[in-house]
């Protein structure tokens, strides 16, 4: 006699886990993706922390 049988519950329980990190990797990799979008793009990397920004300063000429 096995000490460590498979029940069935066992083997759904491993296929959701599987199928949940699964979900997890690609909202991750959809995470990652749009961040590394964001950074080459460059432009406009100035946040909203309330400083001065002389980006949107007008310049007098």
């Amino acid at each position: 006699m096995a000490l460590a049988r498979d029940h069935e519950l066992h083997r759904r329980r491993a296929g959701r886990n599987i199928g949940l990190a699964l979900v997890l990797a690609a909202f991750i990799a959809l995470v990652f993706g749009l961040t590394i979008a964001k950074v080459e793009r460059g432009g406009s990397l100035e946040a909203y922390d309330h400083t001065f920004r002389p980006g949107l300063v007008e310049r007098a000429e």
